[in-house]
């Protein structure tokens, strides 16, 4: 058995998740492996640059996993803004196994700790950026005709989670947040 492991904030789940997510599904091959979706900075939410809960985070993979027919264990994990520490703690968590990531940086800490890594090219990487989504969603947050948003937002964000954030109004709240949503 393989555990795979999938890290991110999830600030929403977008096309660039959808896709590592999806690298990490095709790792599961044998009918014993396992996915685990972690979701960091778990503490936070109702900020500018993590304007969602962990709870909301998890409603929105959970929407696409269960729109997929696909399962994973969904795990939250918090804060610790301790680089050289941050692999055991999260380990504490996720458990050990593959992490299958996109970012070169947390390939290189995971490696360096010991963890097998599996390191997905992103292709329009630029397009999926987290603060690049949150920022149209931002521009987006007044616009009260759900059709035009969904049109929007569906170039980055998977169909079942602009669904997900217009049926639970939880795009509204970024029209809300001070001086917008920071970039990183």
């Amino acid at each position: 058995m393989t555990r795979y492991i999938v890290l991110g904030r999830f600030q929403p789940f977008h096309k660039g998740h959808e896709f590592l997510v999806n690298s990490a599904l095709e790792l599961c091959r044998q009918s014993d492996d396992e996915l685990v979706i972690a979701i960091g900075s778990a503490a936070k939410g109702w900020e500018s640059d993590n304007p969602w809960t962990f709870e909301e985070r998890k409603g929105m993979v959970e929407s696409w996993l269960k729109s997929k027919d696909k399962q994973a264990e969904i795990i939250g994990i918090e804060d610790i803004n301790d680089p050289p520490n941050w692999v055991s703690h999260a380990t504490k968590f996720h458990g050990v196994g593959t992490l299958v990531t996109s970012d070169e940086a947390t390939d290189r800490l995971y490696q360096e700790s010991g963890f097998d890594t599996s390191l997905i090219e992103l292709s329009n990487r630029d397009n999926f950026e987290g603060w690049r989504v949150r920022q149209t969603a931002l521009m987006l947050s007044t616009v009260y005709d759900d059709e035009a948003v969904a049109s929007v937002l569906g170039a980055s964000i998977p169909e079942i989670v602009v669904n997900w954030l217009i049926d639970n109004d939880a795009i509204y709240r970024l029209s809300t947040m001070g001086s917008g949503v920071n970039v990183g």
